[in-house]
């Protein structure tokens, strides 16, 4: 497999073999089971769809219900595909897999989905630097976001234009994370730096390479 389902537990530090103090993100890997096998004759693609996280009954639908039971498996909370997985290593309905699926040294990608910000104004979402001036006059313009549109031509504002709004809860990927450290035992996965999204919540880790 290319990649597997983890949760982020959290940040730390851990020594290198250098000595340097390199800053870390633990997180949960697996175990995840194998829910769905897609094929190019079925679906007109290959994939191999995984689910990891306990989910109770009384909140799963009947039809989710119906495809974790093809799998003979519970229900579950998060479910991903990867569409990239070695020859040679077919799965089937039921399959675990683990932390063991990485190597230490390795470099992998983790996709998240970051913190979520709320509204925020041009300054704390674009870097803009306001007015700046207060000496003319200014009153409560410092952090303004000034023209937004011109005049005669176009008569309208541009597509695209950094406004307030939004910030953060986006699908976000981190590239080229170094494997640090791997628990089998606990399927834990140390990867050096940071990654998106808050403690506890859910992650893909795959490998790139």
């Amino acid at each position: 497999m290319s990649g597997i389902i983890g949760k982020k537990i959290g940040m730390t530090s851990i020594f290198d073999k250098d000595g340097k103090n390199v800053p870390c993100t633990v997180i949960e890997a697996g175990p995840c089971v194998v829910t769905q096998v897609k094929t190019k004759k079925t679906d007109g693609y290959d994939a191999i769809q995984i689910a990891f996280g306990e989910k109770k009954e009384k909140h799963t639908t009947k039809a989710l219900k119906g495809h974790f039971s093809k799998a003979g498996v519970s229900p579950k909370t998060f479910v991903a595909e990867f569409t990239r997985f070695e020859e040679g290593h077919e799965k089937k309905y039921g399959d675990v897999l683990k932390a063991d699926i990485f190597i230490e040294g390795e470099y992998i990608d983790v996709v998240g989905i970051s913190k979520g910000k709320g509204f925020q104004g041009v300054v704390k979402r674009y870097n803009f630097k306001g007015v700046n001036d207060a000496t003319h006059g200014q009153h409560n313009r410092l952090r303004a976001p000034g023209s937004i549109g011109a005049s005669s031509w176009p008569s309208r504002v541009f597509k695209g234009m950094r406004m307030a709004g939004h910030m953060g809860s986006q699908r976000t990927k981190m590239i080229n994370l170094k494997v640090m450290k791997i628990n089998p035992e606990k399927n834990i996965v140390v990867v050096k730096g940071s990654v998106p999204g808050p403690n506890g919540s859910y992650v893909i880790l795959e490998r790139w390479s």
